[in-house]
């Protein structure tokens, strides 16, 4: 079993409050994030963008382990990950996340990369976890 940590800290009011996030590996350490980050464009981090790096990172991995099972090994894997905030029910939630791929992957044909790709998206376990997004879209190229 695996078991990974992160940590946040949050001082103030939502508007004008700052909190900082951290994670075991030390590569965030007391990383500032807010209000304004998250609805305003601000320069600092927040959670969604947070969300899409974990998705694409992981994606990528699980790209990159499928391929590997058939004998193929990309050679790059580019992954965005956008998520969508939208207010829902007097709240906010995560309605969609999109995936765009591009990957190259000497020898692989289209329908051995969408079929790798498509197994990704369902099972890395990001994508698991985020089983309460109401969609998860993807468009992937083969480079």
């Amino acid at each position: 079993m695996v078991k990974k940590t992160g940590s946040a800290n949050w001082k103030g009011s939502l508007k004008e409050g700052t909190g900082t996030i951290s994670t075991q590996t030390g590569v965030l350490d007391k990383a500032n994030y807010g209000f304004q980050s998250r609805f305003e464009g601000g320069t600092n981090t927040n959670p969604e963008e947070l969300i899409g790096a974990a998705h694409a990172s992981c994606f990528s991995m699980a790209l990159s382990m499928i391929l590997g099972q058939s004998d193929l090994e990309p050679s790059n894997i580019d992954t965005k990950a956008t998520v969508t905030l939208d207010e829902v029910d007097g709240g906010f939630a995560i309605t969609k996340i999109h995936l765009d791929v591009t990957a190259s992957v000497p020898n692989a044909t289209e329908d051995q990369f969408m079929d790798a790709a498509n197994a990704a998206k369902s099972g890395c376990p990001i994508s698991k976890a985020l089983g309460g997004v109401s969609e998860i879209t993807m468009d992937a190229k083969l480079a």
